[in-house]
C-alpha cells in the first residue's frame, strides 16, 4: 500500500511489535511484509517465531532473496518442515537447499511422515545423555547441548549407544543429586512414549491425560526419533479442530486462513459439497412426487412437511456432532457402536415423544381457535405426532451411526456433516410421514 508519492504508507509510522501484532490480521500480505521489515532484528526474530506455518511461508517468499536463508535457518527442524510442506511442491528442493546439511537431513526425515502423525510433529533435537555419566558431567554436557540450538529443554532422555530409550530424568533431579551420582541411579525407567506413526489425536489425548510438556517419539525398536512438545500438539489440535468444524459445516477443509484463500479456490471447496447435497435434496422432491395424489387429496398434509423434516434433521445433526466429538476425545471407540445404538434409540424415542406431543397439542390448539384442519383434525394430529416420533428416532440413529460407518471405512468421521445427515433424513422423513398419514387417514381424507 502506497501514498500518492509512491512511498509505503506504513513507513510513515514508528510501529512497535505489539502494535504490529494487533494490526496483523487486517493487513494485506504486502503490508505484512512491509511491517515486518520495520522491526529491529531481535524484535523481528521474536515476532517471526510466533507466526503460524502459513504466515511464515508467505513471509519467507516475500522477503528479499538474500534473507530467505537467514529466516528459514532460524526455525527448528520441525517448523522448517512445516514451512516446506505449506509451500508449492516445486519449491521444496529450493527451500531445502537453503538449510545446512545437518538440518537438511533432519527435515527430510520429518517430511517422510504424514503431517498428522507424531513423526511429522516431532522435533529431532532434544536433550540426551548417557546413563553412566555423573550428575556433574551431565550438567556440563547439557550446557553444551543448550548452545546447539535445542528447540526446548523440558526433560533429559537417557539413551544407549544405539539411541534406545532407557529412561528420563528431570533437571531438578540432576541438580539435586550429588556431583558423583550416576544418571542411571536417578533416572526413571517407566517412560511414557508414542509411536512415530501415532495419530495426532491420540498424542493430544496423552498430553491431556498426563499434563506433559514433551513426549518422546520412538520407533518399533524403542529408538528415540524426537520429541513432541505441548506447543506442537496444541497447534496441531487447533488445526484439526478447524478442519473438523469446516467439514461438519458442509465444506471441504480450507487448510489456510479464510482471508488467505483465493476466491476460486474457496468457491470450489464450498461448491462441491453443496452440489452433492443439492442432488440429495432432489431425492426429497422425488419422494414428494411419489405422494402427489395424497397431497392433492389432503393439502393440509403439506403444511407439516417442513416441521417433520426439520425435526429429523435437527436431531440427526445433534447426534452426529456429539458422536464425532466423543470420537475425537477418545470417549467412544468403534467397538462401542452397539452401545451407542442402544443409547440413541432411547434418546430418539424420548425426543420423538416430546416433539410428537408438542405437535399434537399444537394442532388441537390451532383447531380450537382457528378451525384450520376440518373434522378429521384428530387423525391429522395423530399422523403428525407418530411421524415425528419415527423421523426423530431415524435422525438420531442415522446421525449417531454415520461417523462409525465412515470410521470403519477409514474415512474422516467429520465428513458425516450436519448438512449431509439432514439431507439423508429429509428424504426418509418424507417417506415416513406420508406412509403413516396414508395408513391413519385412509378412508377419511385419503
Amino acid at each position: 500500500m502506497t501514498d500518492n508519492s509512491g512511498k509505503p504508507l506504513l513507513e510513515e509510522y514508528q510501529l512497535t511489535t505489539s502494535e504490529i501484532r494487533e494490526m496483523w490480521e487486517v493487513l494485506s500480505p504486502d503490508e505484512r511484509a512491509e511491517a515486518f521489515e520495520l522491526l529491529g532484528r531481535d524484535a523481528a526474530q521474536e515476532f517471526f517465531l510466533t507466526l503460524s506455518a502459513n504466515e511464515r511461508t508467505d513471509m519467507i517468499f516475500r522477503l528479499p532473496e538474500g534473507e530467505k536463508k537467514l529466516w528459514l535457518r532460524l526455525l527448528p527442524p520441525d517448523d522448517a518442515a512445516d514451512v516446506i510442506q505449506k509451500s508449492p511442491e516445486e519449491m521444496h528442493d529450493l527451500l531445502l537447499s537453503l538449510l545446512d546439511s545437518n538440518t537438511q537431513t533432519e527435515v527430510k526425515a520429518l517430511l517422510s511422515y504424514q503431517q498428522d502423525e507424531a513423526g511429522g510433529l516431532m522435533n529431532p533435537r532434544f536433550a540426551r545423555i548417557r546413563p553412566d555419566v555423573t550428575a556433574d558431567e551431565a550438567i556440563r554436557y547439557l550446557r553444551l547441548q543448550a548452545q546447539a540450538s535445542l528447540g526446548g529443554i523440558y526433560y533429559v532422555f537417557v539413551l544407549d549407544e544405539e539411541q534406545h530409550l532407557l529412561g528420563v530424568v528431570s533437571f531438578q533431579d540432576i541438580f539435586r543429586a550429588s556431583p558423583e551420582k550416576k544418571i542411571r541411579d536417578i533416572m526413571k525407567t517407566d517412560v511414557v512414549t508414542v509411536s512415530e506413526n501415532e495419530d495426532q489425536e491420540a498424542v493430544s489425548r496423552l498430553f491431556a491425560q498426563y499434563k506433559f510438556l514433551a513426549v518422546p517419539v520412538v520407533d518399533s525398536k524403542n529408538r528415540i526419533k524426537g520429541i513432541v512438545t505441548a506447543d506442537d500438539i496444541l497447534r496441531a489440535v487447533q488445526d484439526e479442530a478447524s478442519e473438523d468444524i469446516q467439514k461438519m459445516g458442509g465444506t471441504a477443509a480450507l487448510e489456510r486462513p479464510y482471508m488467505e484463500i483465493g476466491f476460486l479456490n474457496l468457491l470450489k471447496k464450498r461448491a462441491v459439497w453443496l452440489v452433492v447435497l443439492f442432488f440429495g435434496e432432489m431425492l426429497t422432491a422425488s419422494a414428494m412426487a411419489n405422494f402427489e395424489k395424497e397431497i392433492a387429496r389432503a393439502v393440509v398434509l403439506a403444511l407439516f412437511v417442513p416441521l417433520i423434516i426439520s425435526s429429523g434433521g435437527n436431531t440427526g445433526s445433534q447426534a452426529t456432532t456429539l458422536i464425532i466429538r466423543a470420537m475425537a476425545l477418545g470417549e467412544v471407540k468403534l467397538k462401542d457402536w452397539w452401545k451407542i445404538i442402544y443409547r440413541e434409540f432411547g434418546i430418539g424415542l424420548g425426543l420423538g415423544c416430546i416433539l410428537g406431543l408438542i405437535g399434537f397439542l399444537r394442532i388441537l390448539i390451532w383447531q380450537y381457535f382457528f378451525h384450520l384442519y376440518g373434522p378429521h383434525y384428530l387423525a391429522i394430529a395423530a399422523a403428525v405426532s407418530l411421524s415425528l416420533i419415527g423421523v426423530v428416532m431415524l435422525g438420531t440413529l442415522a446421525g449417531s451411526m454415520l461417523p462409525f460407518i465412515l470410521k470403519r471405512l477409514n474415512l474422516d468421521p467429520a465428513s458425516a456433516s450436519a448438512p449431509f445427515v439432514a439431507t439423508l433424513v429429509d428424504v426418509s422423513g418424507i417417506v415416513i410421514y406420508f406412509t403413516v398419514s396414508a395408513l391413519i387417514l385412509k378412508g377419511t381424507l385419503l
